[in-house]
């Protein structure tokens, strides 16, 4: 087991005892399982994104803190959030990330997810400019699945 599913198992733990809502330290934690602050934010963009059902908070600094909040969203709610939080770009591992927690929370059907990874794909995209493509990646993300909602 690795140090991002301790950490990860971790939360959860914490989360349930909690009901559903917790605030946390992020130096505190990074303190508990000795590893880097950054490790935290990792864990937190990828088991606890909004596409799995969690809205996370967080301010950085001297007394920053990460604030966890369990919701139960129908699938439009999910899409709709998960469309407004990518911004102008978006790289292809932050896609390729997005596009499985979807498809894990059944918003978009795994045909749905193979179509747009290959659409957001570097092949797909190979005649555009490279410092075009992130630009590019986030609209057709965006586009497909407002065609999904």
């Amino acid at each position: 087991m690795g140090i991002s599913d301790l950490i990860a198992g971790f939360i959860q733990a914490e989360l349930e005892e909690a009901g559903g809502a917790l605030e946390l330290q992020r130096n505190d934690l990074a303190a508990r399982f000795n590893c880097v602050p950054s490790q935290i934010n990792y864990v937190m963009s990828t088991r606890f994104s909004p596409e799995r059902g969690y809205i996370v908070e967080s301010r950085r600094g001297g007394g920053g803190y990460i604030r966890i909040t369990r919701v139960q969203v129908d699938r439009q709610t999910l899409l709709m959030h998960v469309i407004n939080s990518v911004g102008d770009e978006l790289d292809l591992p932050s896609g390729r990330a997005m596009v499985q927690n979807l498809v894990d929370a059944e918003a978009i059907p795994a045909a749905a997810g193979q179509l747009l990874l290959s659409a957001m794909s570097d092949k797909a995209l190979r005649t555009a400019p490279r410092e075009y493509r992130a630009a590019l990646r986030a609209d057709i993300f965006k586009q497909v699945l407002i065609q999904l909602v």
